[in-house]
């Protein structure tokens, strides 16, 4: 079978210009990291082709005297081990057969293939310098050795000879453009040429101790394994440093973002609660906490912020004596004394002590210091926050009973003034504490 080869160029050309699967998205790193291992990619690929065989080559420069080359069709198949992304080894298959005559048509050979084994490295260029990045056209070259059966047939003037078929070394050397269609195909165009020994046409002359033939060809090559993961063959070692460098820049900036964001909320809150504590009529009772805001100065109050009437009675108090008794009624309120985890709002079951103690302020005009303690869990300013919280808690319940605010101390001294380790849970338990004083 005879093929004009610029027709068969010129098809290949077009088929390759309007192929509608050029138009390929740059994945850069496709879940690879640089130094990563070979199990990352797809490491198998197999390649199928088909072109033209020529004595020579493709460009009409012949050998011993056969002008008229004849152009038939070749075929070819391959496997492909990728050892890094720029190098790979292949095991090819290549059948057809190669003739040709002279011009006055007294001589002619043809030379029929039907076998060869090859095993050749392949150098993929695009795939070593960044200024290829991820490039959809990838140059490359090949050379390796193998061995091919072949069966000549020649004609001298009226005599036609068979000759026996050989099997002989021969050198396979390829270079040629591969094109990413699409994640795991390329399309192949490649020039092959051949050499092999002489009696490959059948025909001895001189010194001349090789013959050789080409092969213009077409195909394609597909790689194996799982598709989720990308072609050893197909991946730029830079793309993947900057698509892996991009990720992680990206990963950090989001957690950047996010800490920032949290970090506005968190302000937020310790604006609110410092703007809860202010008393901003100086009544002794924090706005949070004050019924009756904008009361005027001087005026008594009670726990909730608003005025007491007073009765036209006077109690005289001769003097201020704290008995065993008294002190029994603090220490049963301290130990009764419970807040929400993490929060200022003491537990309904400690109110009935509380009570006790607001009764005995208010009958024995005593004064009261709050002092509030945590352990050291935690950062010093929200344990310091959370301490003085708690005292004042105590303090307005106490007010809200009846007990003067002006004589009620409160007082947050976080972590620093233990009374136990905290490197126990039990210390840590006996450090979270308000210490009740009256005098």
């Amino acid at each position: 079978m005879k093929l004009n080869l610029k027709s068969a160029v010129v098809l290949g050309i077009a088929g390759l210009l309007t192929s509608p699967s050029l138009a390929q998205d740059k994945s850069t790193i496709d879940g690879t990291t640089p130094f990563g291992s070979s199990s990352q990619y797809r490491t198998w690929s197999i390649g199928v082709n088909a072109g033209v065989l020529n004595q020579s080559n493709g460009f009409g420069v012949n050998r011993k005297g056969y002008n008229d080359l004849e152009n038939n069709v070749g075929y070819s198949a391959y496997i492909k081990k990728q050892i890094s992304p720029s190098f790979g080894l292949k095991a090819q298959y290549l059948g057809g057969k190669v003739g040709g005559k002279r011009d006055d048509g007294s001589n002619s050979f043809e030379t029929k293939t039907p076998w060869s084994a090859a095993l050749s490295g392949e150098f993929t260029l695009a795939n070593t310098n960044f200024r290829f990045f991820n490039s959809l056209i990838k140059p490359y070259a090949a050379i390796g050795i193998g061995a091919m059966d072949f069966e000549s047939t020649t004609t001298i003037g009226s005599v036609t000879t068979t000759h026996e078929s050989k099997t002989k070394l021969f050198v396979p050397m390829d270079v040629g453009l591969k094109f990413a269609v699409a994640k795991g195909i390329n399309l192949d165009l490649g020039y092959q040429l051949n050499w092999v020994n002489q009696d490959f046409d059948g025909t001895r002359i001189g010194t001349v101790k090789h013959d050789l033939f080409s092969y213009i060809h077409a195909g394609l090559e597909f790689s194996l394994g799982d598709p989720s993961k990308p072609a050893l063959n197909n991946s730029n070692p830079v793309a993947t440093l900057i698509g892996d460098y991009t990720a992680k820049y990206d990963e950090l900036k989001a957690e950047r973002d996010a800490l920032a964001a949290s970090n506005e909320a968190l302000k937020s809150q310790v604006e609110q609660i410092s703007n809860d504590l202010k008393d901003d009529d100086g009544d002794g009772v924090a706005n949070k906490f004050d019924k009756c805001p904008g009361t005027p100065a001087g005026t008594p109050v009670d726990g909730s912020g608003c005025p007491i009437v007073l009765k036209n009675e006077t109690k005289i108090v001769e003097k201020v004596v704290v008995t065993e008794a008294d002190r029994k009624v603090v220490d049963e309120a301290i130990k009764n004394l419970e807040f929400d985890l993490g929060k200022s709002t003491i537990r309904s079951t400690s109110y009935p002590s509380l009570d006790r103690v607001a009764a005995l302020l208010i009958e024995k005009n005593f004064s009261l210091k709050l002092a509030g303690h945590t352990d050291n869990t935690g950062s010093m300013q929200t344990n310091l926050r959370l301490s003085k919280e708690r005292a004042e808690a105590v303090k307005s319940y106490l007010s809200s009973k009846g007990a003067n605010p002006s004589r009620i101390e409160a007082t947050g001294y976080g972590p620093n003034q233990p009374i136990a380790t905290n490197a126990t849970a039990e210390g840590r338990q006996e450090n979270r504490r308000v210490e009740f004083t009256i005098y």
